[in-house]
């Protein structure tokens, strides 16, 4: 992982609807974006950055880039990101949301051959507090600080950035994993990150019902992880059997060793508390669990 003000930035689908209405917002933020690509409209430039029909136009012109941002039509979601890995770009963020499913197991697949980090589809991005903005966070919920908030959500993993920041606990980053069915970055493997990062000193995971990646990473955590962990389930009323919006919380299946239940906001509670890690009943009790993990007094402040 490397995020940081240094990291050179390349904004694929630049003078797309959301290209260009994020891309201005990242570069406030302080985010290095050297360059764009949006085929058809090589030679334009765009808040001041060059753009171009290729990514590898581009890096002939720029040099090597460390991360792309990807927010292209999810039918052409795959070209650009197999083009950046071909480039030799190694961290590619997929906001894009609704990419095939076949296409990205194409992707997974070829992320996992070259050792990329692949975040997304259907993602917020990464924001790491006070130094770079990838993606759509509201920076203003965010302040730096030592814990590293991991989610399968969107807009919930800002309320709790939010809850985290009005306690007086800064985050290190904010990983918004993506809510499509497939994503090709998961829990177990940003938990192991973490674990490693110097400036993180406690982990806030949020899942939500459906799938069993919540069940994976309980398991991880008891296994592996040394730094604590606080959970948060959402979707914990929703009617049982029924089928709801969010993409990522649709897949309910049987996995051997994890429980018959799985996918229920039940299994991954239980899951968790086998493991051992304090789950919250809702948001705003998040941050007072942090506070007790990290030996902390639990007061509320305003930020």
């Amino acid at each position: 992982m490397n995020f940081s003000t240094h990291s050179k930035v390349m904004v694929q689908g630049i003078t797309e609807p959301l290209g260009s209405v994020y891309t201005p917002l990242m570069q406030a933020y302080g985010t290095n974006v050297v360059v764009g690509v949006s085929p058809g409209s090589g030679g334009q430039v765009v808040q001041g950055i060059p753009v171009f029909d290729m990514v590898e136009q581009a890096l002939a012109t720029v040099g090597t880039i460390d991360v792309t941002v990807i927010f292209v039509h999810p039918y052409l979601a795959l070209d650009a990101a197999l083009e950046a890995i071909d480039a030799g770009i190694r961290q590619i963020i997929l906001i894009t949301e609704g990419m095939p499913p076949l296409d990205m197991v194409r992707l997974a697949r070829k992320a996992e051959a070259t050792e990329t980090l692949l975040i997304g589809p259907n993602s917020p991005g990464i924001i790491v507090p006070g130094q770079i903005l990838l993606g759509l966070h509201p920076p203003t919920f965010y302040r730096p600080g030592s814990v590293g908030l991991i989610s399968r959500s969107g807009t919930l993993t800002y309320e709790i950035a939010l809850e985290l920041t009005r306690a007086g606990l800064g985050q290190s980053i904010g990983i918004g994993l993506g809510g499509d069915a497939i994503v090709g970055s998961s829990f177990p493997q940003w938990l192991q990150i973490l674990d490693e990062d110097e400036a993180t000193e406690a982990i806030v995971l949020v899942g939500e019902i459906g799938g069993e990646t919540e069940e994976a990473a309980a398991h991880y955590i008891a296994e592996v992880i040394d730094k604590p962990v606080i959970a948060y389930i959402a979707g914990r009323t929703a009617p049982r059997g029924r089928r709801i919006g969010h993409a990522g919380a649709i897949i309910a299946s049987q996995v051997i060793e994890i429980g018959m239940e799985i996918g229920t906001a039940e299994s991954k509670i239980d899951a968790f508390r086998r493991a051992q890690v304090p789950v919250a009943e809702s948001p705003s009790q998040i941050p007072a669990l942090v506070k007790q993990a990290l030996g902390l007094a639990t007061c509320k402040i305003s930020s």
